[in-house]
């Protein structure tokens, strides 16, 4: 029997009231959530900064960047997600920071394992699939790249 169904590592991000689906090569880093104040004027999105490996990393809430509301994690629960860049136009930001709701899970997917499905998405928000009988969302990359790239140290 020929198998040609190739295995993708990916991580399910928890943000808000849904899941997020990232490849595994996406993550840098998982850390504890610890970030510094945005300070005044800041966008809504922007929860502050993460020193990261000598880097001041914007701390994106995804919930805002997608409409929502600003969300900060509780009972030490949450972290913070250091994603690598994906545009080649971004060679200053090599990476940027999302806060999750909750500690990312690993899940191994396969074509047969995904299906696209049709729902609102917002600007975050790249397509909604489902992942064995689990709604998670792909984000924008692009989008939340270009919010970071916006944000000042």
């Amino acid at each position: 029997m020929n198998d040609n169904s190739q295995t993708l590592s990916c991580v399910m991000i928890p943000v808000g009231g849904r899941q997020l689906l990232l490849p595994n090569v996406s993550i840098a880093e998982v850390v504890d959530y610890a970030s510094n104040d945005a300070g005044a004027g800041a966008p809504d999105w922007l929860a502050g900064h993460l020193e990261w490996r000598g880097l001041s990393l914007p701390v994106i809430s995804y919930d805002a960047a997608n409409g929502g509301n600003l969300s900060i994690p509780g009972d030490n629960r949450g972290r913070i997600v250091v994603l690598n860049s994906i545009s080649d136009n971004n060679k200053k930001r090599r990476f940027m920071a999302l806060i999750t709701q909750g500690i990312p899970s690993q899940v191994r997917i396969t074509e047969e394992h995904l299906k696209q499905l049709n729902g609102e998405n917002g600007p975050a928000d790249l397509m909604q699939v489902d992942v064995d009988g689990e709604a998670a969302w792909i984000p924008n990359l692009d989008y939340l790249e270009s919010l970071a790239g916006e944000s000042r140290v």
